[in-house]
């Protein structure tokens, strides 16, 4: 950078909350006990989402239950975590690290829901994400591919308190679901959505031993990392474009460097979210597609994050 170059402005927002960079941790890995947590306050990561808490602590699944591949990852993990009062408990010390805390929710029902989202309307969490998306829990279906659900559970969890709350979605794939979901979202105080969780009840398959990749589900799981990068992107694009500016959009999938991150920008998302890469690199990752992404708005002449969000022209 020479002399007469001003750093770019990399600042998130996600509803009220303004973020310091442009990136933080997908609830999922390393994430789930108060030492992991504290450690991510103390990187680069612009903010601290727990992992997916439910209403008593759960194991999860099975092992093997997390596979690396080599563009990513198929897992089934079964929600592990350690029960929605832990990280009641730990929000305090969260707070010291001065980052916005995210809280991530995933109840096994909607009384479960209920009782987790109304305790922590009254605690100081920053952002709540419900996680309508989990395709990794068996015998429950992923509320956010049923809308008529979808609605009864918006309908009590948006009526609970003021603080800001938001939703994992599943991926979608054809343009009526796009349209039906956002008619539906847009009619609930909904401050952001998050496109997407992984890739559910996808197969990899060991051909020289024949055998699937990891135990739950016959094998079956989520599929992570760049193999789902098109599907975040696309959903994210169609989001941003069927839903109201008052409800941002964070981008998920496949995000290992500033050029990715980039993308995602261009799609129009207000922040973005990593899971694989940080998994698999630690939390140095947040530094290093931070830098990568700011060397890259001001080589293309860009002075923040909002000049380049939703950038992305189309071919005539």
């Amino acid at each position: 950078m020479n002399a007469t170059q001003r750093p770019v402005d990399l600042r998130g927002q996600i509803g009220p909350i303004t973020l310091s960079s442009y990136l933080f941790n997908a609830s999922g890995p390393r994430c789930t006990t108060e030492q992991e947590l504290i450690k991510l306050g103390r990187s680069r990561s612009a903010a601290v989402m727990t992992k997916s808490c439910t209403l008593a602590p759960r194991a999860g699944n099975a092992e093997p239950r997390y596979r690396a591949l080599p563009l990513g990852a198929i897992q089934s993990m079964g929600l592990p975590n350690l029960g929605y009062q832990a990280y009641l408990e730990m929000l305090p010390r969260l707070k010291q690290v001065g980052k916005p805390v995210v809280i991530s929710i995933s109840g096994l029902s909607l009384a479960d829901n209920t009782t987790m989202v109304s305790a922590f309307m009254a605690s100081s969490a920053d952002l709540l994400e419900i996680n309508f998306s989990c395709p990794n829990i068996e015998g429950k279906p992923q509320l956010g591919y049923d809308l008529t659900q979808t609605r009864q559970a918006l309908d009590t969890l948006c009526t609970l308190g003021d603080k800001p709350i938001g939703l994992k979605l599943p991926p979608y794939f054809d343009m009526a679901h796009f349209d039906a979901m956002a008619d539906l979202l847009q009619q609930y105080p909904i401050a952001f959505v998050t496109c997407v969780n992984s890739v559910g009840n996808t197969l990899v398959i060991d051909p020289e031993t024949e055998t699937a990749m990891i135990r739950p589900k016959g094998g079956f799981g989520g599929l992570c990392g760049d193999y789902i990068k098109p599907i975040g992107l696309a959903n994210v694009r169609a989001f941003r474009q069927r839903l109201p500016q008052r409800i941002d959009v964070i981008g998920v999938g496949g995000i290992k460097t500033g050029t990715d991150a980039f993308e995602y920008l261009l799609a129009g998302a207000s922040a973005v979210q990593i899971a694989t890469c940080y998994e698999e690199e630690g939390t140095s990752c947040f530094d290093r597609i931070e830098r990568e992404l700011g060397q890259l708005l001001q080589r293309k002449g860009y002075a923040s994050i909002a000049q380049a969000k939703g950038q992305l022209k189309t071919l005539d």
